[in-house]
């Protein structure tokens, strides 16, 4: 026994106390916290490409803005402001060439025959009145019991291109198709008001001729008037008045028979 208990003390002997183990526990938890402190700061770190907030990148300039709202900067809003805002473009039907002083002064014109025409407004391709016009007088013949809305239209059509190779010839400055089917018309307002007649009593007998011819001379009067303004055509309006009798006569003859 005595030799086992020599080897046990052999064995177990040893030069490692107490304080040796508390300063190994201190270099161990030393060695923790570094490690600790370095997995700390390489998780702060983003990795390259992933997404990380405006404050933990460096920047050499802040920016003061918000989101979705830019910084104020002047000089580029002055490029970005408009020139031309909605109060200063023009009213849609001046756009469409719809004027209604020019219609009523045109109107006024046709009415007077003795009035002088205006050759600036007349000059205008202003189609407006014109179908106002015929769709009148197509209307008045349908109260009247005579459907000649086709004639009507088909006459003022052979009449318009007639008239314009016509003052073409005679004139020296020319003039347009809308401006002729604008004058032309225009002075289809009288025969409005015999059509209109037609509804009331009939039209073929002495007074019917008779006020068939003084429509037939007002509208040709009227034409001839506002093209040699138009046209600076002075001492020429017997020669346009007779084309446009002729004309005016067919609308004539549609209303009285």
């Amino acid at each position: 026994m005595s030799n086992f208990e020599q080897f046990q003390i052999d064995f177990y002997q040893s030069n490692y106390t107490i304080d040796d183990q508390e300063e190994g526990d201190n270099n161990y938890g030393s060695n923790k916290n570094l490690c600790g402190s370095r997995k700390s700061q390489a998780g702060e770190q983003p990795p390259a490409g992933a997404f990380a907030p405006s404050e933990m990148l460096p920047s050499s300039q802040n920016y003061t803005g918000q989101i979705l709202q830019p910084t104020y900067n002047p000089s580029t809003l002055s490029h970005l402001s408009y020139t031309d805002g909605f109060d200063e473009e023009p009213p849609l039907l001046e756009e469409l060439g719809i004027n209604f002083k020019h219609i009523w002064q045109k109107t006024l014109t046709v009415l007077n025959p003795m009035k002088p025409a205006d050759g600036s407004i007349m000059n205008e391709t202003d189609l407006t009145g014109p179908v106002v016009f015929c769709l009148a007088l197509g209307a008045t013949l349908l109260l009247a019991g005579k459907v000649h809305f086709g004639y009507v239209y088909g006459m003022s059509a052979i009449g318009c291109l007639a008239m314009h190779a016509l003052l073409n010839l005679m004139s020296v400055s020319g003039v347009s198709h809308g401006c002729v089917a604008s004058v032309l018309g225009y002075c289809l307002l009288p025969m409005v008001i015999l059509s209109s007649s037609a509804v009331i009593f009939s039209l073929q007998g002495t007074l019917g001729t008779l006020l068939a011819l003084f429509i037939i001379g007002w509208c040709s009067l009227s034409a001839s008037k506002i093209f040699t303004s138009a046209l600076a055509m002075e001492g020429q309006q017997l020669l346009i008045a007779y084309p446009c009798a002729l004309l005016y006569g067919l609308f004539a003859l549609l209303t009285v028979f």
